[in-house]
């Protein structure tokens, strides 16, 4: 009798144990994969990386200040046929409408880096909505086209702040290799971080007016592409469903 005690528990909590991971299997793959089951509860993520069998990678340029170097780095990346991702502030959006255009018409895909370059953590849902809702149309007013990448300012995120992207409609994107081309980095440095650290799937972060960017570029895309791979926009290179994200914000394709 004892016995028959002892295995209705198991089964109990085998049944508790299976139901609990299904939940989770559902969690992680249905409520926007962005959650991920780490240390007892679930957090969201944006997407640093992406899992990837081919060699496809995406450079980026964040859009806050400033033009001086901006020409040279679209002259670059035309001359290596590389379209990349410029995620831009509001208002340098609306301070430079004409590079907006010039950005557009050359290929490259473009998202929202915030309206004010805020802290955005530190906001509360109607204010982060007004962010990316007023940044996204002072875009699109120019471009015509509807914005579906957000970069949070700083890097800096918090739950809150990727779900009401997502239920804006934004893929929240970071990175997973950093330039740190706004520390005036040399060229050489520039080059030496990127290409050592870029991996299949990776997303890289620049700056448009980084001092030395421009000037890095031609090396960078060069060699990376002579290493066999090859660069696409961020909406190209992340899943937009069917995927799962591991602890560390890399994007893998549901089985």
């Amino acid at each position: 009798m004892k016995f028959g005690v002892i295995s209705a528990r198991r089964a109990g909590t085998a049944i508790a144990l299976a139901a609990l991971l299904i939940a989770l299997v559902w969690l992680v793959q249905f409520t926007g994969a962005y959650a991920v089951f780490t240390g007892g509860t679930v957090r969201k993520l944006p997407v640093y990386s992406v899992e990837r069998e081919d060699k496809k990678i995406a450079i980026t340029f964040d859009c806050a200040w400033g033009t001086e170097h901006t020409d040279a780095i679209l002259k670059a990346l035309e001359a290596e046929q590389v379209h990349a991702t410029f995620f831009m502030v509001e208002f340098w959006a609306e301070k430079y409408p004409e590079y907006v255009k010039k950005i557009d018409a050359a290929g490259h895909e473009i998202g929202t880096h915030s309206a004010t370059h805020s802290q955005m953590s530190k906001l509360s849902e109607s204010e982060i909505r007004k962010e990316l809702q007023t940044s996204s149309q002072a875009i699109s007013s120019v471009t015509g086209k509807k914005v579906e990448l957000f970069r949070p300012p700083f890097g800096d995120y918090d739950d809150l702040l990727v779900e009401t992207a997502t239920s804006e409609g934004l893929y929240t994107i970071q990175w997973d290799v950093d330039s740190l081309d706004w520390k005036n980095l040399t060229a050489s440095e520039i080059t030496l971080r990127i290409v050592g650290k870029v991996q299949p799937g990776s997303i890289i972060l620049c700056h448009n007016n980084g001092l030395h960017t421009a000037e890095a570029l031609p090396a960078v895309l060069a060699t990376l592409k002579n290493s066999g791979y090859e660069f696409v926009p961020v909406g190209e290179l992340i899943h937009r469903d069917h995927f799962t994200m591991d602890a560390n914000g890399r994007q893998h394709a549901a089985s």
